[in-house]
């Protein structure tokens, strides 16, 4: 049973009385009633969101795992430590999660917000911190889910007239909304320091230009947004197992209710968190007969995922405070001008590592080949990355989703469970299920066309979660399946070898894309995408062309993961170790195919070499930092693995498309050449650049334009600097 699912369940528990009543009026208000418990605790995290985005201008995404975080050390301190509750609720709500927001504004956001970073730096530092706070959970408390989160208002509910009643905790969170939602109108309507945040709010410099302590405000902001994502984790923790990795995928499907509110109005987020928890409580009372049963009961447990997608589709193409116009982030190597030259200096050492990471398991034997085998099929859902997001410069955080998709379609046809096809063996059963997820790639590839950055992003995601719940964690689809290897594949070590073939084939697929025309394309579109359509690449094919190729790749490799365990895991391609897969890529290198192989082998390695987690660790850590964040410094010339910037470049890099040759010019009188000879300075020639396609090669020039300029180098000389002389009064 999924958190949301158990979430639902225990909020309906409450009214069982009330559903062998016939009055069906009551029914439905008791459902109402038990709503509120979900639908009060997403109120406040859209609460939490609305004011730490007014505040900063920045979008928490981290806040799911501090919330985790938060739950995770109340029961510490109540469970294993045996502090009081109340105490542990204080020291956690009132100590503890402010100073995580200070402590990440300080070290985190702050020097990206002075270094004039993007929504793009911004966020790949978001998922970075929580990556980080994950694995730290991981590393202290284990992976395993832990029972018994203590209810600091636990007891017997409160009656109500006709006979219904209503939990305490729901009484006090009810309480908090109102409030925390006056409270944030008396400050900033009435308060000096409202008028600081919204000084700080319109424009950060020209406030900190007049005197305001723009530091100090987002502080502020910081510190209330913790706040309030660990009132959500302690509300939420005694419905549900808490998990390190399925509470914080649950607070990010409340993220609906922020972008409903467009990340300004807090009695928009607060009416559509109640309405939501409503609603999906309400859903309780259908119960369809046949195989809609299934689909129907995925909807009441995951309507915070439909809602996620919903209204990030309908949100349009800016989300948190993107500009019209912006260029789209660009994850491309910092300061490197010609990527071929940068590509020779450090490829040797690259390849010579890579090679020695995939051929060294091939000497391993039992439980580390058998780990070791995880290493090629992440290789090829790491690469799906770089093509979406290194090469495309797409923001895709449902690359998992896709993955899981090609082992899911690989059991179901090996298991014979496909309507029209009989039992398939492993190798067709793989390579069928990659072409039938390739299109697939289009769910995130439409919307892409008109979205960009954390728009798209929040897309990508709603699109991987609603895989994750719809289909993987559905048993109806999972139960029993066996994906079972060839018999010449049975051998680990042979299995293995076939994996480092089909992951050398992905690379030349992606070397491909790289090279030629369509890699010069797909740089334009990356580097400046309004430059890109001004030169007259297809961006909409090119885009749909990326997310169809990563989806492809991912379904490949998820296959790939899918025979190496001999069974389908869902939680191997859980939305949040999706997460975790693209902070790895950025961190070792957004558009580099070799860094991709090199990030699966040290996430696969770590975590077996050492403890689970570690990896988590490292790489948020990375992605986090300001000092190694994308954009913050240039590669050595001789960086194998060179760092990915998000700062778009002003235009596409002329040396992404040769200039065609010029046209030939007739030899003037005084010299031999095809130059045309200087008046007055003898030897002096210039050369006439053409106005000229990067692509087709052809005279972007109107036809007026053009026998204008020509009738003009005819009659009158350019001199060597400054504007053309003014025209001599004469006959037309």
């Amino acid at each position: 049973m999924t958190s949301a699912a158990l979430l639902t369940t225990t909020a309906a528990a409450t009214t069982t009385t009330a559903a062998t009543a016939p009055d069906s009026l009551g029914l439905t208000v008791d459902l109402a009633l038990a709503g509120l418990t979900v639908g009060s605790a997403a109120a406040l995290s859209g609460i939490g969101l609305v004011v730490c985005h007014r505040a900063t201008g920045v979008l928490n995404i981290a806040q799911g795992a501090q919330a985790m975080a938060v739950a995770y050390l109340l029961r510490d301190l109540v469970v294993v430590r045996h502090w009081p509750v109340w105490p542990a609720v204080a020291c956690c709500l009132l100590v503890v999660a402010p100073a995580l927001g200070v402590l990440l504004d300080v070290l985190v956001y702050r020097p990206l917000q002075r270094r004039g970073a993007g929504p793009a730096e911004t966020m790949v530092a978001g998922l970075g911190v929580f990556v980080l706070l994950i694995g730290v959970a991981v590393l202290l408390w284990g992976a395993a889910p832990l029972a018994g989160a203590p209810s600091p208002l636990g007891g017997a509910p409160i009656r109500l007239p006709g006979g219904h009643s209503l939990r305490p905790d729901t009484v006090a969170q009810l309480a908090a909304i109102l409030v925390l939602g006056l409270t944030v109108f008396t400050t900033t309507r009435w308060t000096r320091f409202g008028l600081r945040l919204r000084a700080v709010v319109d424009d950060r410099r020209l406030a900190a230009l007049t005197g305001v302590d723009a530091d100090r405000v987002s502080a502020a902001g910081w510190a209330f947004g913790t706040f309030t994502a660990g009132l959500v984790g302690v509300a939420l923790a005694p419905y549900l197992l808490l998990d390190p990795y399925g509470l914080p995928l649950l607070v990010m499907e409340t993220m609906a209710v922020a972008v409903a509110a467009r990340l300004r109005s807090i009695p928009v987020a607060v009416a559509t968190g109640l309405g939501l928890g409503i609603a999906q409580s309400e859903l309780t009372r259908l119960r369809p007969s046949g195989q809609l049963l299934p689909l129907v009961e995925a909807v009441q447990s995951n309507l915070f995922v439909v809602a996620l997608l919903a209204t990030a589709l309908l949100a349009g193409p800016r989300i948190g405070g993107e500009r019209a116009g912006a260029a789209p982030p660009a994850l491309r190597p910092a300061g490197s001008r010609d990527p071929a030259r940068n590509g020779r200096a450090g490829s040797a050492g690259a390849v010579c590592l890579v090679l020695v990471l995939l051929l060294l398991p091939l000497g391993f034997r039992g439980s580390d080949l058998r780990s070791a085998l995880l290493v090629p099929a992440l290789a090829l859902v790491l690469l799906s990355v770089v093509v979406v997001t290194g090469y495309g410069g797409q923001v895709s955080l449902g690359q998992a989703g896709y993955a899981g998709l090609g082992a899911l379609g690989t059991g179901l046809l090996m298991a014979g469970r496909v309507p029209g096809l009989p039992p398939l063996p492993a190798v067709p059963a793989l390579l069928i299920a990659v072409l039938a997820t390739a299109p697939l790639g289009l769910l995130t590839g439409g919307p892409a066309i008109r979205r960009r950055g954390l728009s798209l992003a929040l897309v990508t995601f709603a699109v991987g979660t609603a895989m994750s719940r719809f289909v993987f964690q559905q048993p109806y689809a999972t139960t029993g399946l066996v994906l079972e290897r060839p018999a010449f594949l049975a051998d680990d070590r042979a299995f293995y070898a076939a994996e480092l073939l089909l992951l050398g084939v992905g690379l030349l697929a992606v070397r491909g894309l790289h090279r030629g025309r369509l890699g010069r394309a797909l740089a334009a579109m990356r580097d400046h995408e309004p430059g890109a359509v001004a030169a007259g690449v297809d961006v909409p094919g090119l885009k749909l062309l990326a997310f169809v190729a990563g989806a492809a790749l991912a379904a490949l490799g998820g296959g790939l993961m899918g025979l190496a365990g001999r069974a389908f895991d869902p939680a191997a391609f859980d939305p949040v170790r999706g997460l975790l897969w693209f902070a790895a890529v950025v961190v070792a290198g957004a558009d580099s195919a070799l860094a991709a192989v090199l990030a699966a082998a040290l996430l696969i390695g770590l975590d077996a070499g050492t403890v689970a987690g570690v990896s988590a660790v490292a790489v948020g850590a990375l992605a986090a930092s300001p000092a190694a964040s994308p954009g913050s410094r240039s590669p050595s010339p001789g960086c194998a693995l060179p760092r990915p910037s998000l700062r778009p470049s002003p235009r596409p890099s002329p040396r992404a498309f040769p200039r065609p040759s010029p046209p030939p010019v007739s030899p003037r009188p005084g010299n031999g050449s095809g130059q045309r000879s200087r008046p007055g300075r003898p030897g002096r020639t210039r050369r006439h650049e053409p106005h000229s396609c990067l692509l087709t090669g052809h005279d972007t020039r109107t036809p007026i334009a053009r026998r204008g300029q020509a009738h003009e180098r005819r009659s009158y000389r350019r001199p060597r600097c400054g504007p053309l002389p003014r025209r001599a009064p004469g006959p037309p």
